[in-house]
C-alpha cells in the first residue's frame, strides 16, 4: 500500500479523508471514536451526500464489501465499511445480517428487540448464547488496491429484560455473564475496549501497519 493512503500520525498535512460507509448513527460514533487515533478525517458518507446501497449480499462480508465499493465509487475517496449483527445460537444464527430490519425493512430497535424477545421466550438461560460479529473492510484510494478485511466477534447472552440505556440495537439485551452487566451499561470507552466493532479496527490498524511497513 503506498504510503499516502495511510499517512504516520502527526502528520496533519499529509492527512488524508477515509469515508465511513454507514447510515447508522450509533455505528458512526462508534466507529469515529475508535478511529480517533488513526491519521485520516474522518467524515460520514452522508456528509458527501452518498446514500446506502440495498445490502444484498448473503454474508456480513458480502455486504460490507458492497457498501465500501459503493462509497468508494461515488466519492473516489478512501473507505471503511462494516457490517455486523447479532447471531443468537438457539436460533440458528439469527437475526445474523437481517439483524438492522429483523422485524421488517422499516424496523427500529424497539421493534427488533420486541422480534427477538418472542422468538426467545421459550428458551432457558442455559441456552441464550449470543455473540456480535463484526466484519469491516478497508478501501484504500485507488481501484487496483485489494481491500482489507478483519473481523471481532464479542460473546454474550440474550438477557431476559433490557439493562441500560446507552449503546444501540440489541444492547439492552446483551449481557456479559463475566461483567455482569449488558452492552448497554456500559461506558463508550469501555464497549469500545470490548466490541466487536472495536477488536475489527484495532485488527485493522495491525493490518495497515503491516501493509504499509
Amino acid at each position: 500500500m503506498p504510503h499516502n493512503s495511510a499517512p504516520a500520525a502527526g502528520s496533519a498535512a499529509a492527512r488524508s479523508k477515509l469515508v465511513v460507509a454507514t447510515a447508522n448513527a450509533g455505528k458512526l460514533r462508534e466507529i469515529q471514536a475508535l478511529l480517533a487515533q488513526l491519521p485520516f478525517d474522518v467524515v460520514s458518507q452522508s456528509a458527501l451526500g452518498v446514500e446506502s446501497p440495498e445490502e444484498t449480499g448473503t454474508s456480513f462480508l458480502e455486504n460490507a464489501l458492497l457498501k465500501a465499493r459503493h462509497a468508494a465509487a461515488a466519492t473516489g475517496l478512501a473507505v471503511i465499511a462494516d457490517d455486523s449483527g447479532l447471531e443468537v445460537d438457539a436460533l440458528d444464527g439469527a437475526p445474523g445480517i437481517y439483524s438492522a430490519r429483523y422485524a421488517g425493512p422499516t424496523a427500529d430497535d424497539a421493534a427488533n428487540n420486541a422480534k427477538l424477545l418472542q422468538q426467545m421466550q421459550e428458551i432457558p438461560a442455559r441456552h441464550r448464547s449470543a455473540r456480535y460479529r463484526c466484519v469491516l473492510v478497508y478501501l484504500p484510494t485507488g481501484a487496483a488496491e485489494a481491500p482489507t478485511i478483519v473481523e471481532g466477534v464479542w460473546e454474550g447472552q440474550i438477557a431476559l429484560e433490557p439493562r441500560g440505556f446507552g449503546g444501540f440495537g440489541y444492547d439492552p439485551y446483551f449481557w456479559l455473564p463475566d461483567l455482569g452487566r449488558t452492552a448497554a451499561e456500559l461506558e463508550s470507552a469501555e464497549k469500545n475496549r470490548l466490541s466487536h466493532r472495536g477488536q475489527a479496527i484495532r485488527a485493522l490498524q495491525r493490518a495497515l501497519a503491516a501493509r504499509c511497513a
